[in-house]
């Protein structure tokens, strides 16, 4: 059952993204993608709302980023 979210962004809108939730200074690499690679990744949810009485996503891509940048920040404060 694909419990991912259907709202659609490309790779480098989430690499953009990332880069601008952490402030990195990193820069965005091209190379060529893998011949398997899907040209869309957009799920089918209609299973898992179906199963799960209506269950879709509700935290946003940004949100979700937010709460996984702060986590990892955490761990690793923790370490130090």
């Amino acid at each position: 059952m694909n419990i991912g979210n259907p709202g659609e962004f490309s790779m480098l809108e989430l690499a953009q993204a990332v880069i601008r939730l952490t402030g990195s200074n990193s820069r965005i690499v091209y190379e060529p993608l893998p011949q398997d690679d899907p040209r869309q990744r957009k799920p089918d949810i209609s299973l898992a709302f179906e199963k799960l009485a209506g269950w879709q996503p509700t935290v946003s891509l940004e949100e979700g980023l937010k709460k996984t940048i702060a986590y990892f920040d955490e761990l690793l404060t923790k370490e130090n």
